[in-house]
């Protein structure tokens, strides 16, 4: 792939998280670009972690040509195929380079696959996008309508966030509801969820460095007895700092699931070259 302008992750999800066959020829569409992927066969879901903006376009190109979101059926809501296409300033970028990167990407998605795409980022919030795709919102990019398979796109610039899972023990969707309705605050976004025939608290944790995955873990753990945690993707170097190591395990967390790390062994995987 080429060069891309800033150093920038991008963390797309898409609806397909069973099929071994598709999962893997989307990861050959990306390459070495891919830090990380996370699959889950009852969200029917999966979240890539990338680096730069043509691995984004792969990973989207192909994805528009291997799924149907008229036949998707999981736990998680989506709009689309590629669901979600979030833009992330690392150190060495800015804001305005996730910015530009998310607008570059929305016009060639529209342009190119025909794709409706939906901007949030300073305009607006993805739960906006979610509650009014195509009925309060009009797409910023591409035509009025949902593509037939692919549906559409949110396309964003964002902070860097973190997205965790906890699992309760007690298969009770009323609690996990009412468990996320009590914990939901501006650092953390939650939803109660069924997920095959458990039950989870799905979150995103948007300031992780000032609620993070301890705090959100004990404050569930107030209200409801938790089965186990679920990191999904990466967390950033400071937020893996800022948690006592003695809690690593409980928590799902590890120094191998920073993005520095990845990023440090995506430039030792370059390093060595074709044919290593």
């Amino acid at each position: 792939m080429s060069e891309d302008r800033a150093v920038l992750e991008c963390v797309v999800n898409l609806s397909e998280g069973r099929s071994a066959t598709v999962l893997a020829a989307l990861a050959d569409a990306v390459g070495p670009d891919c830090l990380d992927v996370h699959s889950c066969v009852h969200h029917h879901r999966s979240v890539w972690t990338l680096v730069g903006e043509s691995a984004p376009r792969a990973l989207t190109q192909a994805a528009v040509e291997h799924l149907d979101v008229s036949t998707h059926a999981g736990a998680h809501p989506r709009i689309g195929v590629v669901d979600v296409v979030p833009f992330v300033a690392l150190d060495g970028s800015t804001e305005g380079d996730a910015l530009a990167a998310r607008d570059r990407y929305a016009r060639w998605a529209a342009d190119e696959l025909g794709l409706p795409c939906f901007l949030y980022g300073p305009e607006r919030t993805l739960p906006e996008i979610r509650r009014g795709a195509f009925t309060t919102l009009v797409p910023d990019t591409g035509p009025p309508t949902a593509h037939p398979t692919a549906g559409a796109v949110a396309v964003g610039a964002r902070p860097v966030l973190v997205a965790y899972n906890l699992w309760l023990v007690d298969s009770d969707l009323d609690l996990a509801r009412a468990v996320a309705r009590e914990i939901r605050g501006p650092g953390v976004r939650a939803l109660g969820l069924a997920v095959g025939d458990e039950v989870q608290v799905s979150m995103n944790l948007v300031d992780p460095l000032q609620v993070g995955p301890a705090q959100v873990f004990d404050a569930v753990a107030e209200r409801a007895r938790i089965a186990r945690a679920e990191l999904v993707g990466l967390v950033p170097d400071a937020v893996l700092a800022a948690t006592p190591p003695s809690r690593w395990s409980e928590l799902d967390l590890s120094a191998d699931v920073t993005i520095a790390a990845r990023l440090r062994q995506r430039a030792e995987r370059r390093g060595r070259g074709p044919g290593s």
